[in-house]
This record gives C-alpha cells, structure tokens and sequence, in this order.
C-alpha cells in the first residue's frame, strides 16, 4: 500500500500524477486526509480521502507520499501523527517520498540528511543537509524527491520504478503516451 498524505492546500497535480500511474500499474494506494475527510487542494479541487491519518497500516505500507503545496505541507509539518507516520515508515526501510515544498517535511525529520535531492526551486535553504541536486525527480535510496508541479510525472514514475521496477514504469508511461525511460 502506498499512502499519499494529503492536507488542505496540497498541490492536486502532485498527488493525482502518482495516484494514477501507480493504480495503472496495480499499485494499491490509499489517499489519506491529515486535515479531515474531504480535503481541499491549492486551487480548489476537493478528494475524498480513502482513509484519516489514524487509518494507516504501518504493516501494509510500502511507501508514503507527502505532496507539495506550500500551505497543504505547513499542515502536514503541524501534524504530529502525518510526522509520526512518515518516521515510522522511514524507520521500518519503506519509501519515502516528497515533491515541490514537500521535501523540506522530510528535511526537517532529517530524512534527507547526506541524500541526494531535489525541491522546488528557492526552497534549497529548507533542506538541511541534503545534496542539492538538478533534476526533475530524484532516488537517493529509500527516499524519492521531485522538484515541481511540472515534473509530477517525472516522480509519479520513479516512485513505480522503485516500487514495480522500471518495466512496469515503461509499460504504464508507453500506455499514457509519456516519453518517460526511454531505455
């Protein structure tokens, strides 16, 4: 199970890009609702989440994804349980992902320390110890950064990669019609 955390301001394109490519691969993934049921993204769409953030299953978790949007990861940042989730999958050698402003969540429970990673650009100072690096979605082991809303798919399909291997990547991105892992 992949849990997408999600917090009232997240960035839809950020969290819709990994839901998709992921279920397009068979990947089961659950949206969960760090501040209510129904969350309100940064331009107003609204998603129902699958499950509230005392709803996770630490043993079924192959990875949790915190998306960007500067004031959806201010809510995750102010969430103990959201912070305590995402240690704890850190902890148990799951994934852990993060795109745009969300990587600096990771920052602060430093997760990215001495990794390679990516933000969005101008958030570089947030991230600690992190090695800055260019890109539009980086894997530094168990930890999977993008930089922005536009390399969403970029990251959708490196979370698939790491999680299903990159077949499964070219499959869901040749069915999409996207030119990701051109090998």
């Amino acid at each position: 199970m992949v849990y997408i955390l999600l917090a009232d301001g997240f960035e839809e394109v950020e969290t819709v890009s990994p839901v998709d490519a992921l279920r397009r691969a068979g990947v089961e993934v659950a949206l969960v609702g760090v501040t209510g049921a129904v969350v309100t993204g940064s331009h107003g769409m609204r998603l129902a989440a699958d499950v509230e953030i005392d709803g996770i299953d630490p043993a079924c978790c192959e990875a949790i994804v915190v998306p960007g949007g500067l004031r959806g990861v201010q809510n995750i940042k102010a969430s103990e349980k959201a912070l305590g989730a995402i240690r704890a999958a850190y902890g148990a050698g799951k994934y852990v992902c993060a795109i745009c402003a969300g990587p600096t969540v990771l920052a602060q429970l430093g997760i990215t320390d001495g990794k390679k990673a990516v933000c969005y650009p101008g958030m570089e100072d947030e991230m600690g110890s992190a090695h800055m690096v260019p890109g539009a979605a980086v894997t530094d082991g168990r930890v999977i950064t993008g930089r922005s809303a536009g390399t969403a798919w970029d990251f959708a399909f490196a979370i698939l990669t790491a999680l299903r291997g990159a077949e499964a990547a070219r499959k869901v991105s040749g069915g999409i019609h996207y030119d990701y892992l051109k090998i």
